[in-house]
């Protein structure tokens, strides 16, 4: 049976915590910013929670994290 590989494409976006939950940071934050509010951006600098129905995929895509 071959090694178990990483999704690198899914390695380079998600974190894991040390509770073992994964976040990831927010997208639209990169352009058109002045059509954007303060609010909003300042929203979409905190890294958000991967959800609770997609935390077993993405442990199948990273298996040695």
């Amino acid at each position: 049976m071959g090694k178990m590989k990483t999704h690198k494409g899914t390695a380079k976006r998600v974190k894991k915590t040390g509770t073992g939950k994964f976040i990831h940071e927010k997208s639209f934050g990169r352009h058109k910013l002045t059509a954007k509010t303060g609010k909003r951006k300042r929203q979409l600098r905190q890294p958000k929670e991967i959800s609770a129905a997609d935390q077993k995929r993405i442990e199948k895509l990273l298996p040695h994290n």
